[in-house]
């Protein structure tokens, strides 16, 4: 099984950014973990700040992957490009949030890419993207 996490803006920063709602792991670490977790699957990640390169990556690798775990940060409740390119794929996306995004700033409430995802997992932690791995299995 070849799955790929792809994280959007300022996911980069985990460990640093604000560790009272995304703790106090690197996104690096915490791949680490998962790829040793799951030896099973081919895991691989990608991060980028910028909505474009989160589409180009999504057009490269969406009709070869079994799955994509996308985390697209606040590009969630904003992008309809994001959204279009996950509906122009073949390979199903579950998209995953850290927190839980119903808790937080209402803007977070509504997702443009929910509705074009397999499924959605949010809340957990970093667990998010253990579950939406599991999923895929």
């Amino acid at each position: 099984m070849k799955l790929i996490i792809i994280n959007g803006p300022n996911l980069n920063l985990l460990g640093k950014r604000e560790p009272e709602i995304y703790g106090s792991k690197t996104f690096e670490a915490f791949f680490k973990e998962l790829q040793l977790k799951f030896k099973e699957v081919e895991l691989s990640y990608y991060q980028s700040n910028t909505e474009g390169l989160i589409i180009d990556k999504l057009h490269e690798i969406g009709f070869d992957y079994d799955g994509v775990i996308l985390n697209a940060g606040a590009y969630t409740h904003t992008s309809v490009a994001i959204a279009d390119a996950i509906s122009g794929i073949t390979t199903p996306v579950v998209e995953v949030h850290i927190s839980n995004v119903h808790k937080r700033e209402t803007f977070r409430n509504h997702s443009f890419l929910s509705p074009v995802c397999k499924g959605v997992i949010l809340g957990f932690g970093l667990k998010s993207y253990d579950l939406a791995i599991q999923s895929f299995l």
